[in-house]
């Protein structure tokens, strides 16, 4: 009962949301090996390390899954996966302006959601504390 009370508590669904996005995000490239496409890409910006960074990066989507769904080490995935968001916004994404569909595509609305989710984690009782 301890388990269930801890895990499915205010923040379940918004973690439970963001395992189901982790899923869809890493299992994928590693099934398909797309992973292996990813990292040719980065060579360009990492010469011989992209293809180990795009599996670093990657696992940690897979890793986030657990993360989220144990309620455990929540800061430290939530700050990797906010730096992974931001350099797909500065090397990809911000180029294509702010829509994934409609007023375009690929751009950089859900990176920015998906770091002010993971940032409430990072921030669980808001910006500022109030004095009680």
């Amino acid at each position: 009962m301890n388990w269930i009370s801890k895990n499915l508590d205010q923040t379940f669904l918004l973690r439970f949301a963001l395992a189901v996005i982790m899923v869809m995000h890493g299992i994928p490239s590693f099934i398909d090996m797309s992973v292996m496409d990813f990292g040719n890409w980065l060579e360009g910006y990492f010469g011989i390390l992209g293809v180990p960074l795009a599996i670093a990066i990657k696992a940690t989507h897979v890793v986030t899954i657990f993360a989220l769904l144990m309620n455990r080490y929540l800061k430290i995935f939530a700050l990797l996966n906010i730096l992974i968001f931001i350099a797909g916004i500065v090397m990809i994404h911000g180029a294509e302006g702010w829509y994934v569909v409609g007023g375009g595509r690929n751009g950089v609305e859900f990176n920015f959601l998906l770091i002010f989710s993971f940032a409430t984690f990072l921030f669980p009782s808001g910006l500022l504390k109030r004095a009680k």
